[in-house]
């Protein structure tokens, strides 16, 4: 148990003392450890613990945010009554009704095979070297190696007014693996980066050596690549980190975030088309041990599958609490943070496209020309828009139905509800991938993911 609960109930009474129609407490405890590795010499190794609490204050449809890395309780109590009092300046008015606190039960589905904690850094390390020397022994052209392996274990307890008391602990650890290929004038990167709410099991489950040899054969074909034409072709995103497309351009505007403000495309859009027949879009977050998977979000709530996009349909947000009393709806279990600083906020877990029912090999072969991405890498969006701007990291030109020759440099340009409409394929190979979303409450773990999709026709920058 992170705090006394009596203590708990008395952060939470004081916290209502001038007013308000409900308080929350969050209290996190995160254990961190990274080994860092450049050309197979450890660069880094760092280890440290997050442990303090976050106090919120909700009135109305506004809150105030209080946190404390200093856990004795006449600290809690005093920053919860400042936290009170300027609650206060909100008009709070009268103290709603402090329900006693009743534990919250589910069914744990994340089991920890190897706790990461246990097992010997010198381990570690040698798996990140066989990645490097993978990687060095690809091709004379790989100038530099990186890898790194990290875990997280965070444990959290979350009560509130309304009654909630809920504890869970989250086990997540990732593996980041990447190769440089340089040339007199130039240099190109492949990265591999997977991970998931598992132990160092994870670790043991991948091919570390294979991980290092696919980064170096990205880096030296994007090497020796030409230039990606530019101007408007259809194109071929490939699963697996592909549906970062989705998630950065469509996924933030379906966020309760953006839409109870009223600054998302798809604001009072419930039931419209706004994507083709073809398109279902899932942010599920009970999927067992998957990266951006939780059993309760921040605020306490048990995560569900939601469907948001079903045949092209528009059919739910993604909402937290907060944004769900101004907008009328029940919270879809979606709200996270980074940490006990962050006030939580709508958020996606893990976030995909299911499938289609088109085969890979169809969807190439029924393209006459266009651009082939592989492999997606990083970009920007406009989220009030969705207007987004992203790197292929490994390209290919599509010509006669074949996947041709390698291009470097395409960008994929467009507005996430303009593309919707437009994919006209989607295969049955569905795989997600890693990543960390950064929003108004920090940076969280999500899966992105998707089969093959393509899209009948965007502007691809590269070389005219």
């Amino acid at each position: 148990m992170l705090l006394d609960k009596n203590l708990v109930q008395d952060v939470i009474h004081a916290a209502l003392s001038s007013g308000g129609d409900m308080a929350e407490i969050f209290v996190e405890n995160t254990v961190r450890d990274t080994v860092s590795m450049v050309n197979g010499l450890v660069e880094k190794a760092n280890w440290g613990v997050d442990y303090g609490c976050g106090i919120r204050i909700i009135c109305g449809h506004n809150a105030i945010y209080a946190y404390t890395n200093k856990m004795d309780k006449g600290n809690l109590i005093k920053v919860a009554k400042e936290a009170s009092q300027a609650a206060a300046l909100l008009k709070a008015g009268k103290v709603s009704k402090i329900v006693p606190l009743q534990r919250l039960h589910w069914e744990h589905i994340h089991n920890i095979a190897i706790m990461p904690d246990t097992v010997a850094k010198k381990t570690v390390v040698d798996q990140l070297r066989l990645a490097s020397e993978s990687a060095y022994a690809y091709d004379e052209l790989i100038t530099q190696t990186s890898g790194g392996c990290f875990y997280s274990i965070q444990d959290v307890l979350i009560a509130n007014s309304l009654g909630l008391w809920a504890e869970d602990r989250r086990v997540r650890s990732r593996v980041m693996v990447s190769a440089v290929a340089s040339s007199e004038s130039e240099k190109q990167t492949g990265v591999h980066s997977p991970g998931a709410m598992k132990g160092y099991e994870l670790v043991e489950s991948l091919d570390m050596a294979f991980l290092g040899r696919d980064s170096a054969r990205t880096a030296v074909t994007m090497l020796k690549a030409d230039h990606c034409p530019s101007g408007r072709m259809p194109v071929v995103i490939e699963n697996g980190f592909g549906g970062v497309v989705f998630h950065e351009a469509c996924g933030h505007i379906l966020e309760a975030t953006s839409v109870a403000k009223k600054a998302s495309v798809f604001t009072d859009k419930l039931g419209e088309q706004i994507a083709s027949p073809i398109v279902t879009a899932i942010d599920d977050g009970t999927l067992a041990n998957e990266w951006g998977s939780i059993h309760i979000d921040d605020e306490g709530a048990p995560t569900k599958r939601n469907v948001l996009i079903e045949n092209g349909v528009l059919k739910s947000y993604l909402v937290d609490y907060l944004n769900g009393l101004k907008m009328g709806m029940a919270s879809t279990g979606s709200g996270r943070r980074e940490s006990y600083k962050y006030a939580p906020t709508s958020r996606m877990t893990n976030t995909y496209i299911a499938n289609g029912k088109s085969t890979p090999k169809d969807v190439i072969a029924d393209t006459e020309y266009g651009l082939y991405a592989k492999r997606m890498g990083g970009g920007s969006v406009q989220p009030a828009t969705g207007e987004f701007n992203f790197v292929v990291q490994e390209g290919y030109l599509i010509r006669n139905g074949k996947i041709a020759e390698p291009v470097r440099g395409a960008t994929l340009i467009g507005k996430g509800a303009e593309i919707l409409p437009l994919i006209d394929k989607v295969a049955n190979n569905m795989e997600q991938a890693q990543g960390m979303c950064g929003s108004l409450s920090g940076a969280v773990p999500t899966n992105v993911g998707q089969p093959m999709i393509r899209i009948k026709e965007m502007t691809v920058g590269g070389r005219s």
